[in-house]
């Protein structure tokens, strides 16, 4: 029980610090081009419909438009800061908990404390299975940018994560040739599959944006992890002390 609840405790201060620091790195890297690209892709809607159906503009009124129909989103400012930053603690708080039953059980098997430069290599792992790994495949998009189908996507995505984690765990915990080449190939599986994808990609968001918004995403993932990671291990060894002992 004591192991829990360090789990636990470490898990919800290292999430909401990391989720907090995360979101304001955002406000400076992400946001503003996730801004930028909505502009776009608001100008091309409004471009489609007007080509789509001209004469609706000769005979329609305000009473016509049914606004009750579009899709709920947080409104600029405070209320979407707000849900962005409820939404990255969850997600630092989940993924400390997935790092605590790991510290958990190493520390159980070694019977030392995690040190905060050893959850920094384990941050450093979740950086490359859930980051590196994926976004070689599906990088991150911006609004207005064409997809391929969500739920093949999705299946893709599961799948990298999966075997890039099995796979260094192999390199690194069976330390064997065999194991380090079985651990490669599973790796590199799913690139060679290749990751869903359209054949033909028409927007009007630059390419450089799209650019800019890769590498924002990219370096705000590694502080996320890089922090979750020490942090967790951190707090976890402070909780933890009175079971070691």
């Amino acid at each position: 029980m004591s192991t829990f609840r360090s789990i636990v405790f470490s898990s919800v201060i290292a999430g909401f610090i990391v989720g907090l620091i995360v979101t304001a790195a955002q406000q400076f890297g992400t946001v503003p081009l996730i801004l930028k690209a909505e502009v776009y892709e608001k100008a091309a809607e409004h471009k489609h419909e007007a080509a789509a159906s001209p004469q609706v503009v000769l005979v329609h009124d305000a009473a016509d438009h049914d606004h009750g129909a579009e899709a709920w989103e947080p409104k600029d400012g405070l209320e979407r800061n707000l849900y962005t930053a409820g939404a990255n603690i969850l997600t630092a708080i989940g993924f400390a908990l997935l790092l605590g039953g790991f510290f958990a059980v190493r520390s159980g098997a070694t019977g030392e404390p995690i040190s905060w430069h050893e959850g920094l290599m384990w941050g450093l792992a979740g950086f490359a299975v859930f980051t590196i790994a994926p976004g070689l495949g599906l990088p991150p998009e911006l609004p207005g940018v064409p997809a391929a189908p969500l739920l093949s996507r999705q299946i893709w995505w599961i799948t990298a994560v999966l075997a890039t984690a099995a796979g260094l765990g192999l390199i690194v915990f069976r330390r064997s040739a065999p194991a380090a080449i079985a651990g490669v190939a599973l790796i590199m599986l799913p690139h060679l599959i290749g990751a869903p994808e359209l054949e033909h990609v028409e927007t009007n968001v630059p390419s450089s944006l799209s650019h800019q918004f890769v590498v924002a995403v990219t370096l705000t993932s590694l502080v996320f992890w890089a922090l979750l990671g020490s942090l967790t291990s951190t707090a976890f060894a402070y909780f933890d002390r009175p079971a070691s002992a």
